[in-house]
């Protein structure tokens, strides 16, 4: 009997052995660095008078002191909500305070609609020194249109904020309050992340018992793998200095959903100071995330993405700086 015990375990441990080898090799033939190539079309922005002007680089020394990026796919409905009030705080701020300078980056990540059109209403209004819309050729995701339109920017400090306006944009000042606590840091490195986990408790009470699985589910996932001491790496209201978020985007390879946990997990391998920050946060319909197949998804990246890194199919870049 013992002797049967042994050889089972020996052939769970062998089968256990080739599993992950196998993992590891399929790790690393099927990583590669993500085309951060651009095409033509999208080295340029149109001027609210039809012209044709070039794109700066975030390797370049800022000239703004804040830019914002809304990756949009999709979104000709729910942008004019999020772009009226994000204006409109902007433009106030402004008018209080002459220094601050600011710019919108829209990224319209090949759409089918009407979603640059919508977009370039706003530049023909306040001008494309305010608002910019960079049309990608072809449907990146979430994660790839927000890094096209980081590289792609002029402000000192970089906010990736949602297209449907789910979080209140007057709670930058917030999220800028609590980069400013940390950002006294060698090299100018912070990153300040908007928080929705004060609110989980009532999504609880408002949500299936299946969905509340897939949320716990998907924050234990992401705390065994990846990050450990946020409590929403998803929430889409972040905030980096212009170092960190060159730092950060420079390594990143997940383009979809779960781009924000890689991108918080190069953060903490480098040692940036991370802080969260409760904010308003309001439920929109519209959502792209389909329930059970994007949850899976982002389970799976989760785990490609942790073992890529161990196994050094992915490296992290970390020579690139801003002049």
């Amino acid at each position: 009997m013992d002797c049967c015990i042994c050889e089972l375990i020996q052939y769970l441990v062998c089968l256990a052995l080739i599993a992950f080898l196998l993992a590891v090799v399929i790790a690393h033939v099927s990583a590669k660095m993500v085309d951060q190539t651009r095409h033509e079309k999208e080295k340029c922005f149109l001027t609210g008078e039809g012209k044709t002007e070039s794109f700066p680089s975030l390797l370049d020394p800022h000239s703004l002191e804040l830019s914002v990026v809304v990756p949009s796919y999709n979104e000709e409905l729910r942008l004019p909500v999020m772009m009226d009030e994000a204006m409109e705080y902007l433009e106030k701020r402004q008018k209080k305070n002459r220094s601050f300078t600011y710019e919108v980056i829209v990224v319209d990540d090949g759409s089918k609609d009407k979603t640059t059109e919508v977009a370039m209403g706003y530049t023909r209004k306040y001008g494309a020194q305010k608002v910019r819309v960079l049309t990608l050729v072809r449907n990146r995701g979430k994660g790839g249109a927000v890094r096209m339109g980081t590289f792609s920017c002029r402000g000192r400090l970089i906010l990736m904020a949602d297209a449907d306006g789910a979080t209140k944009f007057a709670d930058l000042e917030k999220v800028e309050d609590s980069l400013q606590s940390i950002s006294p840091k060698p090299e100018n490195m912070a990153i300040s992340c908007g928080s929705r986990a004060h609110l989980e408790k009532e999504s609880v009470a408002q949500r299936s018992l299946f969905r509340t699985f897939l949320m716990y589910g998907f924050h234990f996932l992401v705390w065994f793998f990846c990050v450990r001491g946020i409590k929403d790496t998803q929430c889409g209201f972040k905030l980096f200095t212009r170092e960190a978020a060159l730092k950060t985007f420079s390594s990143l390879h997940v383009e979809r959903w779960a781009f924000d946990v890689e991108l918080l997990y190069i953060a903490q391998c480098f040692k940036i100071p991370i802080a969260e920050v409760a904010i308003n946060w309001t439920e929109i319909e519209g959502s792209k995330l389909v329930p059970f197949w994007s949850w899976l998804q982002m389970g799976m990246d989760l785990f490609i993405i942790r073992l890529r890194y161990l196994t050094g199919a992915w490296t992290l870049e970390s020579d690139r700086k801003t002049q």
